[in-house]
């Protein structure tokens, strides 16, 4: 690929003496396999998607929202269960990096294991972690239940912030949004249910 001395991988096609550096390889057109034999490809001998599909006048990349072309090729890839979904190597790269394994999936349909099986065959690494999103914990609030009264007028004598399981001041949750709660109308109207006034 880049003419320079010391490549170490080979590509795995009997009879096939190329060989490239790991980082020339998508410069090259060549696929690396980052699961079970780690096997990788010259340009030639990679594997080509067997999805019968073209990309339609006009289709972009469901990522970046640039065109794709009009055919499959190493650069642009389609999802194999919807067929529909068409995404440049290197955008669905980068979705695959921060998706991690456990939330991998097609944007479109949202086929996790015909997707993900597809995608690893054709070169794309996908680390065995959760999403990167999860990590620096920007979203660890949404994990969070409501734990408050948000009723105009809070009757408990513990306040709007004592929320008991079960017993009198057990807090309601909205049975539509969950994102209020109430522990004064369960006691006015004896009820296992609630909805908020905006819901």
């Amino acid at each position: 690929v880049c003419g320079e001395r010391g490549p170490a991988i080979t590509c795995r096609e009997t009879g096939c003496d190329r060989s490239f550096h790991l980082p020339c390889a998508v410069e090259g057109g060549c696929v690396t396999q980052f699961f079970g034999l780690y096997r990788s490809f010259c340009w030639e001998h990679r594997p080509e998607q067997a999805v019968e599909a073209a990309p339609e006048e006009n289709t972009t990349c469901l990522i970046c929202l640039d065109p794709v072309g009009d055919r499959k090729s190493y650069n642009t890839i389609v999802c194999p269960a919807c067929k529909h979904a068409w995404f440049h190597r290197g955008c669905i790269q980068k979705q695959a990096i921060h998706a991690g394994f456990s939330c991998f999936c097609c944007p479109h349909c949202q086929n996790e294991y015909r997707f993900l099986t597809e995608m690893l065959t054709m070169g794309i690494r996908v680390p065995r972690r959760g999403p990167s999103w999860e990590d620096d914990g920007t979203y660890e609030d949404l994990y969070e239940r409501h734990s408050r009264c948000d009723a105009s007028e809070c009757l408990c004598p513990g306040g709007r912030e004592q929320a008991e399981e079960e017993g009198p001041w057990q807090l309601l949750l909205c049975c539509s949004c969950a994102a209020e709660g109430n522990h004064c109308s369960y006691m006015k109207h004896s009820t296992t249910s609630w909805e908020c006034d905006s819901c």
